[in-house]
């Protein structure tokens, strides 16, 4: 992989010392093309002013303009970073900025970012931001390339660059970037997990990575198809069968808030292949069923996320995690498996293999931890993504409140969420002459009918679920993402936290 940037943070140079400046220094331009004294003191022979109308740069949002050994300055080179209207910098907007210097960097080890903007007042948290933007860029998989020319081979490694940003509470913005940081190395956490290749990251590897967590203070249980069995979960195993791999549900406990306090909880599908099963996927495309395990890394990645900043609050997450593969033990169409709940399932479609998991998850996290509400992601239903393309994931809830929150946790980072019905004309849909229900509805409303089937493992207990199929895994690149795996749902969720459930 990339070398990841270290970044530091400093007060403004002064203008003798940012003459003398070597490397690269990065400055942001206000919307009319205006710089601030602290950039203009990097640039003493005005290139930058001077190339603005040439370049027809007028500071809109993300604009570039580069200058190689500016006029009158020691810099190897001098970039200006339109960051539009002051109003509209918000925490995404600053993401972004990051996000755009770091696809400037190039070869760059040495790099200053001038965080100072005519008509802003920018403080550490901004700056932190602006940081984390950076590092979510920066991220690539690439731990499987090999080099395969000789003189790449002799070439030194390219060396992380060492970005110091300036600006006026380098104190503010280092406390700031300490919180910041911990969410993205969880975020990341979640982009390496759905990019591993699934002959390298099974239901047992998987595990592994997620009993890692206990070293920030995670408690981590991993439950084998042995303990499994004696809970009941036929749903779950009867997915696990037709793979020699077997299966295991990681149960994670973050334990930051009152002590008396129930916990919130979050639930991952973690199907880290999936075939398809007897009714097995079309050849074309198959190779992305490696990313099917994208709920239980975003809630692993949560976990990691939560642990690192030591949120003051109570969690639990649990990720199912299993291989749908084809062999003669595999399930078959038409087979009753009884859940863990007592509920019996005729399964019309071994495809629809995800709630299965999940309906054993739901209901054992319910049962044993009593949660205040649950949150469950999964790459469900390519209907989800019929229904709302790339840029949003579904919402499906039994109540208002949580509903609302998920929501505008989702305005807030961008990571959006877009509601969708759940009703009794759905529910009946999945009921079955041969058992308790089965899990498909039809053609129609694909999306709904999974979270219909979902709903019936949940009780009253306040619920929600995330049906990231879209937005998980290739969605589209953009600022801070250029990778596969987006690491979806870590961001989201943890504002979620943060808003609304921290002691």
């Amino acid at each position: 992989m990339n070398p990841r940037p270290s970044i530091a943070f400093a007060k403004f140079a002064a203008p003798q010392t940012a003459a003398n400046r070597k490397g690269t220094v990065f400055v942001l331009s206000a919307d009319d093309g205006g710089l601030s004294d602290a950039a203009r003191a990097y640039d003493p022979g005005k290139t930058l002013e001077r190339a603005f109308p040439v370049a027809e740069f007028t500071g809109k949002f993300a604009g570039v303009v580069e200058i190689l050994a500016p006029e009158g300055a020691s810099l190897d080179r001098l970039v200006a970073i339109g960051a539009g209207k002051a109003a509209g910098l918000d925490e995404y907007a600053w993401l972004k900025l990051g996000g755009t210097i770091a696809a400037s960097l190039r070869k760059a080890t040495d790099v200053a970012v001038v965080l100072d903007l005519v008509g802003a007042s920018i403080n550490g948290k901004d700056a932190a931001n602006l940081a984390a933007g950076i590092l979510l860029r920066s991220y690539s998989f690439d731990k499987y390339k090999t080099s395969k020319d000789k003189d790449d081979a002799k070439a030194d490694p390219k060396k992380p660059a060492k970005i110091s940003i300036h600006t006026t509470d380098p104190a503010g913005a280092k406390k700031a970037f300490a919180d910041a940081e911990a969410v993205i190395d969880g975020v990341l956490l979640a982009r390496d997990l759905v990019n591993e290749p699934a002959n390298i990251l099974g239901p047992v590897e998987f595990a592994a990575r997620a009993k890692e967590l206990e070293t920030l203070g995670v408690k981590v249980e991993i439950l084998a198809e042995k303990e499994m069995k004696k809970l009941g979960m036929g749903s779950l195993l009867g997915v696990a069968q037709g793979s020699p791999r077997g299966a295991r549900m990681a149960v994670m406990q973050w334990n930051g808030g009152k002590p008396k306090d129930s916990p919130i909880a979050f639930v991952g599908k973690g199907v880290t292949f999936d075939t398809g099963g007897n009714s097995m996927k079309p050849a074309s495309g198959m190779e992305d069923m490696k990313g099917d395990m994208g709920g239980a890394a975003a809630v692993t990645g949560l976990m990691h996320a939560l642990a690192a900043r030591k949120a003051r609050a109570n969690v639990v997450g649990i990720i199912g995690l299993v291989e749908n593969a084809v062999d003669g033990h595999a399930q078959r169409p038409g087979d009753i498996v009884t859940s863990m709940s007592g509920q019996t399932i005729e399964v019309l479609n071994t495809d629809a293999e995800g709630r299965l998991v999940l309906a054993d998850a739901l209901w054992y996290c319910n049962d044993r931890f009593q949660p205040k509400f649950m949150v469950n992601l999964a790459t469900l239903t390519g209907a989800i993504m019929v229904a709302l393309g790339l840029h949003y994931a579904g919402l499906f809830s039994n109540n208002d409140e949580l509903a609302e929150r998920l929501a505008a946790a989702g305005q807030a980072t961008q990571e959006r969420l877009w509601r969708m019905p759940l009703g009794a004309e759905y529910d009946k849909l999945i009921d079955s002459k041969n058992a308790d229900m089965k899990n498909i509805g039809g053609r129609y409303g694909g999306a709904i009918i999974a979270a219909q089937f979902l709903q019936r493992f949940v009780k009253d207990t306040p619920w929600a679920h995330l049906d990231i199929a879209g937005t998980a895994m290739g969605s589209p690149s953009n600022e801070i993402n250029q990778s596969w795996g987006s690491g979806f749902g870590v961001r989201l969720l943890d504002r979620l936290v943060r808003d609304h459930y921290e002691s």
